[in-house]
This record gives structure tokens, C-alpha cells and sequence, in this order.
């Protein structure tokens, strides 16, 4: 006799579209935001030299705006290749959080599927499932509501992406693209910064970026990233000793 599967995993994977579309319309306010912020890179990807082939497959390939143009300078000053994997790596090593703290929500899946859906997700796809599904219970629609969540946010990246790549050839250098990459990013990290030890981490790497600017290959941000994350580390560890405490 065979077993029964396990109730987690048809709960999970039976596609609900109520939840899809209710993630659709939780996701559908930031979609302009991203495909503006795609723009500006793709831009940016034409503007550092790389030819409209080069940018396409980046874009799709790398699928990481913060890498992409960390990246992009290092690759101008002719930076060792592992330099670049360096620095993308860790400005991405975020993800390793949102994974494990994903994870437990879909780790029944085949590892293809979890592949696949690690490749399209996003900060903000990913921040908005989690408060809509802050535990890991075998809730039905699951899967469901996080694709309403990340293929509409992976098309609007990449459709704003490639049609960066294909004008920015024409877009003059006085419209100012790095103060609005600047702008895309903080309107993308602002909602990030959900408690004291986040911002505690924004604060320090600021602060770092600031003072390291003037370190060859760009070496200054990738300082920054890693002292920004040690930093907001170290501040959730004394935040969760105070409560233990105080509870």
C-alpha cells in the first residue's frame, strides 16, 4: 500500500488564483518603482560600454540590479575577475537570509523549482510574502500568492531593463542617471529598513562607503556591505539578549 504524500506539499502546491491575484495586487505598487530602477541599469549597462548583447544577457543572467552596478565600475577599471565575482557575491549575500528564511515554506519542493524560484525572487517579492506568511504552516494558496508576487515583478524589471539597454544610446548624460539610480535605490531600500538592527546596519554602511571612498577597484563598497551587515547582525543579537531579559 502505498504512502500518502505529505500534506504540506499538496497544500502548498495547489494553485489557488484568489491568492495569485492577491499577491499580484500586493506587488503591483512597487512595479513601476522596479521597472524604473531596471531602466536605470540597463542604462547604465550601454553607458559603461557593454554592447546591447552583452547588457541583454546580464540582465537576464545576473538578474540583480545592486551586483549589476557594483559591478559595472569595476569592470570599467579593468578590475581582477575575482574582484567582480567578490563584490557581486557579497552585495548578494542577502539573499542567503531570504532563502533561509523562504525555505522553510517551500522545501518539499523539487530543488528545480526551488532553483527557478530563487533566480526570480526579490527583496521586495520576498519581504512582502513573508508578512503576508510569517510562519512556515502548511498554509493552501501558498505557492500561489508568491508567484502573483514575483513573475509580475521579474517581467517589469526586465522589461525595464531592456529598453535601458536599447536607448540609452540616446538618453544624453544631463538628465543626471546616477542621482536617479541613487534615488531607485533608496526608494527600493527605505521599506527595507523594518527594525533598529536593519537600520542599524544602513547607518554603519553608509558611514563606511563614505569613508573607504577612496579605495582603488571600488574596494569602498564592498567594505560597506560587510561592515553594514556585521553591524545589523551584532545589533540583532543585543536586541534578542535584551528581550530574553526583559521576557
Amino acid at each position: 500500500m502505498n504512502a500518502p504524500e505529505p500534506v504540506q506539499q499538496s497544500v502548498v502546491e495547489r494553485h489557488d488564483p484568489a491568492l495569485w491575484q492577491e499577491g499580484l495586487k500586493t506587488g503591483l505598487p512597487t512595479l513601476f518603482g522596479i521597472a524604473a530602477w531596471g531602466m536605470v541599469v540597463g542604462i547604465a549597462m550601454v553607458k559603461t560600454g557593454l554592447t546591447a548583447l552583452q547588457a541583454t544577457g546580464m540582465t537576464l543572467l545576473v538578474y540583480a540590479g545592486s551586483a549589476q552596478l557594483a559591478a559595472l565600475p569595476l569592470i570599467m577599471a579593468h578590475a581582477p575577475i575575482w574582484v567582480v565575482f567578490a563584490t557581486g557575491l557579497v552585495v548578494n549575500l542577502r539573499f542567503v537570509i531570504f532563502s533561509a528564511l523562504l525555505g522553510p515554506h517551500f522545501s518539499h519542493l523539487p530543488w528545480k523549482q526551488r532553483l527557478f524560484y530563487g533566480y526570480i525572487s526579490g527583496d521586495l517579492t520576498i519581504a512582502l510574502f513573508l508578512q503576508r506568511f510569517p510562519t512556515a504552516a502548511p498554509i493552501p494558496g501558498k505557492l500561489s500568492y508568491l508567484q502573483g508576487l514575483m513573475f509580475p515583478n521579474w517581467l517589469s524589471w526586465q522589461a525595464g531593463s531592456l529598453i535601458g539597454i536599447f536607448l540609452g544610446s540616446a538618453v544624453p548624460a544631463a538628465w543626471g542617471l546616477g542621482f536617479a539610480g541613487t534615488l531607485a535605490i533608496l526608494c527600493i531600500t527605505v521599506p527595507l529598513i523594518v527594525n533598529s538592527a536593519a537600520l542599524c546596519g544602513v547607518v554603519v554602511a553608509g558611514a563606511v562607503s563614505v569613508a573607504a571612498y577612496g579605495l582603488p577597484y571600488k574596494l569602498g563598497l564592498l567594505a560597506a556591505v560587510v561592515a553594514g551587515m556585521l553591524a545589523a547582525l551584532a545589533a540583532e543579537g543585543l536586541l534578542e539578549k535584551r528581550k530574553g531579559r526583559h521576557g
